[in-house]
């Protein structure tokens, strides 16, 4: 087994991990290298693996350094080892705006034991399917606006997941009784993974590919409506896509969403898509999570207190 691994530079990272995975749409793995620097890194055999020209035009001016090395035997237990569950906890303390209970969250991969946690659902994911298992900054900051939204939702209603990876948001909307569930994304992986993963976790959330660019986005339960459709109730979207991704989504949708929790997001780069949002469909910030270097924005049509 051999690891692939290209270094950019931060500033640039999430433009280069944008490009990076249309190359490896499974899925790769990112670690902080220092201040300046960031790590991803692909893994699979040598004939699996993309191209080093390839890999080096998708990084362009961010490119620091391409490397590869050659796993030991036990790389599958070292990668497991990687993976570890992670435990959202639901909004908690005195909130006017918290008039629902939900339950906390935790996410795991298929091998770790569940755990016996009194008022959380758990969740689970298998991290080689596809991209997004729960442990990155971006998705854990989504599941926490998605808990802090549901607490103040008595009634749920549609929900759209732009770019679903391995489905680990609309499986967590499904438990928390949002429906119809739809996922939405360009690979065919991501759809299949999602497909898989929300039938092992008792659920149920279409999914199937879409071209953001190209498409009108679809009403969920109906796979050949689309966002104009009048007689249709607004969804939740949910969009843990890169930043030029969200720019574009904000210039295309036809009409506003319910509500909209998007990431994917360097820290200085919410405000220019918050202002995007409000500016072509009329939602406001209604909260922010910030986590190292990360930022998800909560988007809503009406103003309402910080959460």
């Amino acid at each position: 087994m051999i690891r692939l691994a290209v270094r950019v530079r931060r500033e640039d990272a999430e433009v280069a991990l944008a490009e990076l995975l249309e190359l490896a749409p499974a899925g790769v793995e990112e670690l902080e290298v220092d201040d300046d620097l960031v790590e991803y890194a692909v893994y699979g055999a040598p004939g699996e693996l993309p191209q080093l020209p390839d890999l080096r035009a998708a990084a362009g001016g961010a490119l620091v350094e391409v490397s590869t090395s050659e796993l030991a035997d036990d790389w599958g237990e070292r990668w497991k080892r990687f993976h570890k569950p992670i435990l959202i906890e639901a909004p908690g303390g005195p909130s006017p705006a918290a008039s629902v209970a939900v339950p906390s969250l935790r996410v795991r991969p298929p091998w770790e034991p569940w755990a016996d946690l009194p008022g959380t659902k758990e969740i689970v994911i298998d991290p080689g399917q596809a991209f997004g298992t729960g442990a990155h900054h971006t998705t854990r900051m989504c599941l926490e606006l998605l808990l802090a939204l549901a607490a103040q939702e008595s009634a749920r209603g549609p929900l759209i997941d732009i770019g679903c990876g391995s489905g680990v948001l609309g499986i967590a909307a499904a438990h928390l009784g949002y429906g119809p569930v739809l996922g939405l994304d360009h690979e065919p992986e991501s759809v299949q993974a999602t497909v898989e993963n929300a039938r092992a976790n008792g659920v149920e959330v279409q999914a199937r590919r879409w071209d953001l660019r190209r498409e009108a986005l679809p009403a969920p339960g109906d796979g050949d409506g689309n966002d104009d459709d009048d007689g249709a109730a607004a969804p939740v979207v949910m969009a843990n896509l890169v930043r030029p991704l969200l720019m574009e989504l904000a210039a295309s949708l036809g009409r506003a969403p319910r509500q909209l929790i998007a990431s994917g997001l360097l820290r200085g780069e919410a405000d220019e898509v918050a202002a995007a949002f409000e500016d072509r469909l009329g939602l406001r910030e209604r909260a922010r999570r910030e986590s190292g270097e990360w930022a998800a924005l909560w988007l809503s049509g009406h103003v309402a207190a910080e959460v």
